[in-house]
């Protein structure tokens, strides 16, 4: 009787092991990254106290297939909360799904700019103050005949990427802050169900999936969750570019690229004369060339990291910002089209022998 009770016990903490170890899972892996996060326009805030949740692309593992969900505003489930967006991010051998939820501090969301306050780190679209939220009018879309508690910020963007996800080829370079860490350890409140509920409806919606819409959901956001065919629903202008390793195909977005890990990663091309010494000379060759031209993107990298923080030491104003972030964009388009030459001689160099025709003796 009593081994019977001791085996009964052991299968019980089994089974819950299996069942806890089910619930720390964070998301679905895959090995495709999700399209590029298109371009729209903010819907009118609805009311007091709503807060702006930014769209995102999911998963449906039903139909192997990116979905987007809509954004939208919604009531903070507590005074002082804030809603740190969900994203995606390389786990070494699939792309991880990490959702969002809601805090009294912003978290990491994989320096996605979203757009609309959510510019990769933080969050510039309001902010609380004694028991009630203001917004700040130059990123949020609100009108002041009904909303009162408002205020003008101008807020320098610098990252202009549409890349939706972190880590892997091409995705944002982006790691948390101390901050966002200690974020962690907040107390944390998961998607609200009339959010879970909106994120069901996009599934739902076949016009909502990639492979449907090529990267242009028909509705891109909504006044309110769900509210997918009110009049106040906002359509995409136009799909963002297409990224390395996403859903999409196509070069990726250079000209929009502010500093060098906004580009896309670089890779060598296939080579395939028939020649496999050839073949493996030519790709050593491009390996080498690709080695120098990441050397020189880090290099430029740290030269604008450190101006960055030589402004924010130096308390400068949002013009100078914005200037040095023009400068940062002619930097990196010229080292990008300087490397885009030195790509294509090396192509062209390596294609002479190939189709050189034979001399006759």
């Amino acid at each position: 009787m009593h081994i019977r009770f001791i085996r009964t016990l052991m299968f019980l903490l089994v089974v819950l092991s299996m069942a806890a170890a089910s619930l720390a899972q964070i998301g679905v892996a895959i090995t495709i990254g999700p399209p590029p996060l298109p371009v729209y326009e903010q819907p009118l805030c609805p009311d007091d106290g709503y807060l702006w949740t930014p769209g995102y692309w999911a998963y449906d593992n039903d139909v192997s297939d990116y979905y987007w969900v809509p954004g939208t505003w919604v009531m903070a489930p507590e005074v002082g909360f804030l809603w740190t967006p969900a994203y995606w991010g390389w786990g070494g051998d699939g792309f991880v799904f990490y959702d969002g939820y809601w805090g009294p501090h912003i978290g990491f969301y994989g320096g996605i700019n979203y757009g609309f306050g959510y510019f990769g780190t933080g969050f510039q679209g309001g902010r609380w103050d004694n028991g009630h939220f203001f917004y700040n009018r130059s990123v949020s879309n609100v009108n002041i005949t009904n909303i009162h508690n408002v205020y003008n910020t101008t807020v320098v963007i610098n990252n202009a990427s549409r890349v939706s996800f972190n880590g892997g080829n091409g995705g944002i370079s982006a790691r948390a802050t101390p901050e966002e860490e200690a974020a962690v350890r907040d107390r944390h409140v998961p998607p609200l169900a009339v959010q879970t509920q909106h994120a069901q409806a996009a599934r739902a919606n076949p016009q909502q999936r990639a492979s449907a819409n090529m990267g242009k959901p028909g509705v891109a956001a909504t006044p309110r969750p769900g509210d997918f065919n009110d009049r106040g629903a906002v359509p995409t202008k136009e799909a963002g570019a297409a990224q390395p390793g996403s859903a999409q195909t196509g070069s990726a977005q250079t000209s929009a690229a502010v500093h060098p890990h906004d580009l896309p990663a670089l890779a060598p091309a296939a080579s395939n004369t028939g020649n496999p010494k050839l073949d493996k000379k030519y790709q050593q060759q491009q390996q080498k060339q690709i080695t120098q031209q990441q050397r020189e993107r880090d290099k430029l990298q740290q030269q604008q990291d450190q101006e960055h923080l030589n402004l924010d030491k130096q308390k400068a104003s949002d013009t100078q910002k914005h200037q040095v972030e023009q400068q940062h964009q002619q930097q990196t388009q010229q080292l990008q089209q300087k490397h885009e030459q030195q790509t294509q001689q090396l192509q062209q160099k390596q294609q002479q022998p190939v189709n050189r025709a034979p001399s006759k003796g």
